[in-house]
């Protein structure tokens, strides 16, 4: 009992104890809200390079070749019960002409650097089932009425395989130019001041959130767009063609909003033109997108079981022996595998970097209670004296450093926790108060800062605060407890 009250005793009255306080407060809280940014900021980074990618993509490689149907393929992926749905894209390149308002725009195009001086965008060719969509809200809204019953639509197109519904709901980055589409759900609807072309109206293109900011476009306006393709020959032609720009989509990754654009995939098919000697289309499709259930769970084994349904069926390239070739069926992740290592790399140095400020908060701990032994010495030979153990005053010193420890781990884990739930909020306080932004986010391309609080990494804080407090406590309490009880009588 003795020991307890001891120990709060020498931890009230000796004010220095209270530096060993604020050091472990500092150091917990720091961390806690250092270590939430970072993991929002790794978190956030990873949604964002990760841009329009699937699940799963599936590429047949066979550049020049005829290409089996993609009804095939998407066929033999909507067999499996994980998968929840797969399209066709059709990605190629191509290059912005002129604005409808002059040469000004593409100066100001290849003045950016996103584009390396060239101009040059990637244009996706998806599938959007807007009839279906059109007539499956039309039921959804009589059916209920009439009593009938209502069962939504199975549809499997782009906006159900990748997070472009997400791109086109997404708000606009704060102080970017954009035009959200006028129907998310029917993104390729032309605006109603489109124009006719040669007797026939304008086909849509959305455009990317940072290209139409940097291009200061407006819904509704013309877009060039150029083309060079092969033909079966190795002949080069060229296509060009112009676009009303219905709206733009925001993907939070900030090269793919700065030079994709997506169009219908059978207006783009018909834009590059391409057919066989038999008048199968060459260019129908480069790559089919899918989307999985439980990614974490099902995507590397689907990834090698749809490897081999496709290479037995034919519809992919590859050794009987040893399956299909490298690249054909790919996660996302295996897009971004380098970036992801980084990123991971980042967060494990970071943890151990910023651990350090524990390690010095202890030494404050070790000193202070060193000096605390040295001036305590008489106190601990009148206790030895009444019949205190060695093991009682090194746990009576010990529990001094566990109440520092308590004491400044659960404040400092409350306003880290708390700081880094608000921490936007404070920023944003803290910008007006000094008329100074702090946190630039045109320049992260975030909305807000980022944090995520991880209850296990508050939790090996917590644990790790406490044993590096008691691990540079037990030096000095030893000393105490090994302390001749003569000699400590002696000491004045």
């Amino acid at each position: 009992m003795y020991r307890t009250f001891l120990s709060w005793r020498y931890l009230v009255t000796r004010r220095a104890n209270f530096i060993g306080v604020m050091g472990i407060f500092v150091a917990v809280g720091a961390l806690i809200l250092i270590l939430s940014i970072m993991t929002g900021f790794l978190d956030m980074t990873r949604q964002m390079i990760r841009g329009g990618l699937s699940d799963l993509v599936v590429t047949p490689f066979t550049e020049g070749q005829l290409r089996e149907p993609a009804e095939e393929l998407l066929a033999v992926a909507r067999r499996d019960p994980r998968v929840v749905a797969a399209s066709a894209r059709l990605v190629w390149w191509g290059m912005l002409g002129q604005g409808g308002d002059g040469t000004h725009r593409t100066e100001r195009l290849f003045s950016d650097p996103a584009f390396g001086g060239q101009g040059i965008v990637e244009m996706v060719g998806v599938d959007v089932a807007t009839p279906v969509r059109a007539l499956d809200r039309m039921l959804a809204l009589w059916l209920p009425q009439l009593g009938l019953p209502y069962r939504p639509a199975t549809i499997q197109d782009e906006l159900d395989t990748t997070g472009l519904l997400a791109a086109l709901q997404r708000a606009p980055l704060a102080g970017r130019r954009s035009a959200p589409v006028q129907d998310p759900l029917l993104p390729f609807a032309l605006p109603s001041a489109a124009r006719e072309r040669e007797g026939r109206p304008l086909e849509a293109v959305l455009v990317g959130e940072r290209l139409f900011h940097t291009l200061r476009l407006t819904r509704g306006e013309e877009l060039e767009l150029a083309t060079v393709v092969p033909d079966l020959g190795g002949n080069l032609a060229q296509s060009k063609r112009r676009f009303v720009v219905a709206g733009t989509f925001r993907t939070q990754d900030n090269d793919t909003d700065g030079r994709r654009l997506y169009l219908d995939r059978r207006v783009l098919a018909d834009f590059l033109n391409l057919r066989s000697g038999d008048d199968r289309r060459l260019l129908d499709y480069t790559e089919i997108v899918v989307k999985v259930a439980d990614y974490q769970r099902d995507a590397g084994p689907l990834k090698r079981e749809l490897s081999e349904a496709l290479l037995g069926a034919g519809l992919i390239e590859g050794d009987r022996e040893f399956g299909a070739y490298e690249g054909q069926v790919r996660t996302w992740e295996d897009f971004r595998q380098s970036l992801l290592g980084a990123i991971q790399n980042e967060r494990v140095l970071m943890a151990i970097m910023l651990s350090l400020i524990l390690v010095v908060a202890g030494f404050t701990i070790f000193s202070i209670l060193t000096m605390m032994v040295i001036e305590k010495r008489r106190d601990i030979g009148i206790l030895s004296a009444l019949g205190a153990t060695r093991r009682g005053i090194l746990a009576t010193f010990l529990l001094i450093g566990f109440w520092n420890a308590l004491l400044g781990t659960a404040l400092g884990a409350l306003a880290g926790i708390q700081g880094a739930r608000h921490i936007d909020a404070i920023e944003r306080w803290l910008s007006s108060q000094i008329g100074y932004q702090i946190f630039d986010r045109s320049v992260y391309y975030f909305d807000e800062i980022p944090a995520r609080i991880e209850p296990a990494a508050v939790a090996w804080i917590v644990l790790g605060a406490f044993a590096c407090t008691l691990l540079f406590a037990a030096i000095p309490a030893w000393r105490a407890g090994r302390l001749d009880p003569l000699a400590a009588l002696r000491y004045e």
